[in-house]
């Protein structure tokens, strides 16, 4: 089983490189992210290797680091995700953006990978919703008018780490400060966590009936 492999780029061709490593040519695929971070051909290189054996084939998939390469073996455990599929997410998608997807259950974001239509989206923020590797910082980013994931807001991730403090799970508290800083973008964080916190405990999903003062 190979783990890792160091050598000279060879060549890229599509979505695989060829490693020479002391005069063997390894054929590694890759998601799009690390072969535009690898370097070019004739540049050294390190790439971390999952190796997936099959009755007629052997396939080597490489990573640039072990981020990306957690966040294919997490993807590939949901039905319908192999390994073309992972790499064209990590491909669209930075890991960071990925898990805050997630968390958020933003299925749309999901969608701008080849192969993932929404179905497979909505099944991918399902059951990875409590599962996103721990290294990843899940600071709230927000959405703008275009959908598109905005830069960090403190505030955001202060009434984040209170109510994770309170026992809400990670994915619900994030949709919610999510969606109320939309609606009300110059709140103050007492009343984000108060707002928050009435939205969180209405059993039936209906709006709040706090209202941010």
């Amino acid at each position: 089983m190979i783990g890792k492999l160091t050598g000279k780029i060879d060549s890229v061709s599509g979505a695989q490189l060829v490693l020479d490593v002391h005069g063997v040519g390894y054929v590694v695929m890759c998601s799009a992210r690390t072969l535009r971070e690898i370097g070019r051909v004739g540049e050294s290189a390190m790439l971390r290797i999952d190796t997936h054996v099959r009755e007629d084939a052997i396939n080597l998939y490489g990573f640039i680091d072990a981020l990306e390469q957690d966040w294919f073996r997490l993807l590939t455990t949901v039905q319908g995700v192999g390994a073309k599929v992972a790499l064209a997410l990590l491909g669209a998608i930075s890991t960071e953006r990925l898990a805050q997807a997630i968390a958020a259950q933003d299925k749309t974001l999901l969608t701008q990978a080849d192969g993932v239509g929404p179905k497979l989206a909505l099944r991918l923020v399902t059951e990875l919703k409590d599962k996103v590797p721990a290294s990843v910082d899940l600071a709230f980013v927000g959405a703008s008018d275009s959908g598109r994931l905005q830069p960090p807001s403190s505030l955001a991730s202060d009434a984040l780490s209170a109510l994770l403090n309170l026992g809400y799970r990670r994915a619900e508290a994030y949709a919610t400060v999510t969606t109320l800083l939309q609606q009300n973008p110059d709140t103050r964080l007492d009343a984000l966590i108060r707002l928050s916190l009435a939205r969180l405990s209405q059993s039936d999903g209906g709006e709040a009936r706090a209202s941010i003062a």
